[in-house]
């Protein structure tokens, strides 16, 4: 990898005033004889001059060119975009681990600002912003018109400074208002705990340059802390929206010792890269059981899917978010980056999820609610504006589906599909109320039970 290029598996305008615009383009025409790029280019150029005379006030270069570069990308898919300098900055800080703002993962949808999911422990998470809300007006103003990086930009701001979110949420009745007190976020990107003495419990909120270094020191706790030693570990990827594509291989390493890890394929052949895993597991062959729902996205899918294929976990939950492409973060020299999709990633046994998600091998459902809501389609990557086709579908090799269960007699029948009538409502501080978690734990104890001490 080059140095300054980061790759995610988690969302011709420099040519004004004849400075850019003669050479390049003639270097263009001459290769190929793109007489027809020449002819655009010049109509890009003839526009530009246009709107810088004639518009009724006046206009900044520099934000009419990034606007037209911003245009260009995010007509692509709905991951590529342009990144100035401010957001540039912002997106390595939030890389390395710590930004300002409100600790919320967003996307843009229908000229809203639609809520992939809040980050645990922020203002956003306190104040109960949830995955799927549109955010609707920030500060009283609508959002329509604005660019996804425009909102967020609005969104950031210095610590204890306000901003009023009008936010519409499915099955309310009305807007909901909320303000929000801004913060620094620094993401405790994973968290841990024990469960009934002996069964680990780990969260990872994110992949940044910190989650592979803390999931190793969580489970090195929890196995210093385990009641006569851990027997098993559940992997909570839920609301998980992804991240850097290099996380997602070392976390998911951490688990494997051998076997193809993730593939990717990009528009040029000989561009495709595989990762393989590498002798050792931080778990030790202990059962485990993954966590995803349809928050669940890109380096999270990769994670879940290639523990599946290779049959080191169960996957429990609902359906992931169904984002299978990498983008490539590319600095432009003083003028900030691009972040463009370079290529889809397919699991061990040659899936692409693009569009379709990471089926659990045992769905179980958060809320009774959320049976009802199945019955109507999800937001999830494939109802995106311009979301990336998925192409396996259209090869007449079908990919190899995860190798069949083979857990001990009678389990997954004591696996509840969702929480009995009258269950109380979920609450974060209290884990015996969240139901998936419960039902996981069930599996977990059962397989550490088994002889085998996991699947037979």
């Amino acid at each position: 990898m080059q140095r300054g290029i980061l790759r995610y598996a988690g969302i011709g305008a420099a040519f004004a005033a004849g400075v850019v615009v003669g050479p390049l383009v003639a270097a263009w025409a001459q290769e190929g004889g793109r007489a027809e790029t020449y002819r655009l280019l010049n109509l890009f150029g003839d526009v530009f001059e246009r709107v810088r005379a004639e518009y009724v006030e006046p206009v900044n270069d520099r934000d009419a060119i990034e606007n037209a570069i911003q245009g260009m990308l995010s007509s692509l898919d709905p991951h590529s975009s342009y990144l100035n300098q401010r957001s540039f900055r912002d997106m390595q800080t939030q890389t390395r681990g710590e930004f300002g703002g409100l600790g919320i993962e967003v996307t843009q949808e229908g000229g809203y600002i639609k809520v992939i999911s809040p980050i645990d422990e922020t203002p956003a998470a306190r104040a109960g912003v949830r995955p799927g809300d549109f955010i609707t007006h920030l500060n009283g103003t609508s959002v329509q018109g604005l660019t996804l990086q425009e909102a967020v930009d609005q969104m950031r701001g210095q610590r204890g400074t306000q901003i009023k979110l009008t936010i519409r949420r499915q099955g309310a009745e009305r807007p909901i208002e909320l303000t929000l007190t801004r913060d620094v976020i620094r993401p405790q990107v994973v968290r841990f705990r024990l469960e009934d003495g002996n069964l680990g419990y780990v969260r990872v909120t994110s992949f940044n340059e910190q989650t592979e270094v803390g999931l190793r020191r969580a489970v090195q706790q929890l196995k210093q802390q385990a009641q006569g030693g851990l027997k098993g570990l559940v992997l909570d990827l839920r609301n998980n929206p992804g991240g850097l594509l290099d996380q997602a291989v070392q976390v998911t390493d951490d688990f494997l010792t051998q076997g193809e890890i993730v593939s990717t394929r990009a528009r040029r052949t000989e561009d495709a890269q595989r990762w393989n895993a590498k002798p050792g597991d931080i778990a030790d062959g202990l059962p485990i059981v993954v966590l995803i729902n349809s928050g669940s996205a890109s380096a999270s899918e990769i994670v879940a899917g290639a523990l599946q294929d290779h049959r080191r976990a169960v996957v429990v939950g609902v359906k992931s978010f169904g984002k299978g492409s990498v983008q490539t973060v590319m600095p432009v020299p003083g003028n900030g980056a691009i972040r463009l999709t370079t290529a889809r990633y397919y699991t061990p046994s040659g899936r692409s999820i693009q569009g379709t998600g990471i089926e659990p091998d045992i769905e179980v459902l958060a809320t009774r609610e959320e049976t009802r809501a199945a019955q109507a389609p999800r937001d999830r990557e494939a109802d995106l504006r311009r979301s990336l086709r998925n192409e396996t579908q259209a090869e007449t090799r079908a990919p190899i589906p995860p190798p069949p269960l083979n857990l001990p007699a009678g389990l997954v029948e004591r696996v509840m599909r969702q929480p009995a009538e009258g269950a109380p409502a979920f609450d974060p501080t209290k884990p015996e109320t969240d139901h998936q978690l419960q039902q996981a734990l069930i599996l977990l104890r059962g397989m550490a039970s088994a002889p085998s001490g996991g699947q037979r």
